[in-house]
């Protein structure tokens, strides 16, 4: 959630740089609503004066001996006058809050500008390895070798689900528990936390209202599956104030992550590449505001960290404007060749979010002075377990159709090679 402070005080600044995201944020209703408050306070606070000095008329005119009466009648209607209003600063509130929860995080000034992924701009990428031979894709390759299923799949569940197998379910376990291994030698604590969270929860890390249609809701109980496990990790400090002297803050999580993927009709429909159902590492930071900008920096090395041992060619983009995830106000992403589809594949989101969870999650610091301020969190995928799979099957691949396991993993697989 932004600061409508910062919106009052710079309104053309926030304005501009909300609109490099595009769309229509209602911002100037937004500010009318909020001036109507403040003058509302003011009223408010006027007739509680005056209410106030009422009352210590009323108790002289008593101590008197003289008739109170009218007096009583107008402190009265004072009374009903300030609930009336108060009733009416409730509306403003929810008015305001709603407008809130749909703006998006302002971008940070480094960001590039632009209004979709062809303005991203290219930080590094790895030189591709050439096959003399013509990669298959990994849901090819895997349904030949047994460790992948599909169809199984979709009459379990219907479309947009695998069934690991043998070998498969192996390669996928190994991968968690590696991922796992090289965050944990960096420094983050590793946390196993619920799938299933409250609204309170996900509307703090930012998925509602905005992406209602995107997350799974079981009605009945008011959960929610959890997109990523950054919504579980980043609560864990929710109404919290963190000693400075505890930051960084690092934390590491494995999950299942569930998405609807709502917006992806027709696209992406084979493979592991975008399914309802998908195992995910999540890396989460809780840091100072004053060093989130490093900070940022380092979590893009840690979550590189994978994909270096394990060689596979993969690039960092740094997001434009227009192309930023709704909570962030700057992010990476990483993105592996994939030469069976011949083409990139994001596998991470290295974002900064700021103060804009922390306000919504009332997440704050104290400093050296023992003053309060709001933390700043920061998150990326360490990496998409799936999506790794699938990366492995398409670069490890050799000409007969087998799989080379990474000598990184072989330790966790306890096999080198997946055969025809």
């Amino acid at each position: 959630m932004i600061d409508i402070k910062l919106l009052r005080e710079n309104p053309q600044k926030i304005k501009e740089r909300l609109f490099k995201r595009g769309g229509n944020y209602f911002l100037d209703d937004l500010l009318k609503l909020d001036e109507e408050k403040r003058q509302l306070l003011v009223e408010i606070e006027g007739l509680r004066r005056k209410r106030n000095e009422l009352s210590e008329t009323i108790g002289d005119l008593q101590k008197a001996g003289n008739s109170a009466a009218l007096s009583k009648k107008e402190v009265e209607d004072i009374r009903n006058s300030i609930r009336e209003k108060e009733h009416f600063l409730l509306s403003l509130d929810n008015q305001i809050e709603n407008i809130l929860l749909r703006i998006p995080n302002i971008p940070d000034e480094t960001v590039p500008d632009g209004k979709d992924s062809q303005s991203n701009r290219i930080e590094m990428e790895s030189e591709i390895p050439q096959k003399n031979f013509e990669v298959l894709p990994h849901w090819v390759v895997g349904e030949t070798l047994g460790i992948l299923d599909f169809e199984t799949a979709a009459k379990i569940s219907g479309s947009r689900f695998a069934v690991l197998k043998n070998l498969g379910a192996k390669l996928e376990r190994a991968l968690i528990d590696f991922m796992l291994d090289v965050h944990v030698s960096r420094g983050y604590s590793e946390i196993f936390a619920p799938y299933l969270v409250n609204k309170k929860s996900v509307q703090g890390t930012g998925q509602l209202p905005k992406f209602e249609s995107e997350v799974f809701k079981c009605s009945q109980d008011e959960l929610y599956l959890i997109p990523t496990a950054e919504v579980s990790i980043t609560n864990i400090h929710r109404d919290e104030i963190i000693p400075e002297s505890e930051f960084p803050k690092k934390y590491v999580s494995y999950s299942a992550c569930f998405r609807r993927e709502a917006g992806s009709y027709g696209k992406d429909v084979k493979g592991l590449i975008r399914n309802h159902q998908f195992n995910k590492i999540e890396l989460v930071k809780f840091v100072s505001p004053f060093k989130s900008t490093a900070e940022h920096e380092t979590l893009l090395s840690d979550a590189q960290e994978v994909l270096k041992i394990l060689q596979l060619p993969y690039r960092a983009v740094e997001l434009c404007a227009g192309d930023l995830g709704f909570s962030a106000a700057k992010t990476y992403d990483l993105e592996i060749w994939m030469p069976g589809e011949k083409r990139w594949r994001e596998v991470s989101s290295v974002s900064n979010f700021k103060d804009f969870q922390s306000r919504r999650l009332n997440i704050k610091m104290r400093d050296s002075e023992g003053k309060k301020l709001l933390v700043h969190t920061l998150n990326a995928s360490g990496v998409a377990v799936g999506r790794t799979f699938a990366a492995l099957l398409e670069n490890y691949q050799n000409k007969d159709g087998s799989i080379t396991i990474p000598e990184a993993l072989r330790k966790y697989t306890r096999f080198d090679i997946i055969k025809p």
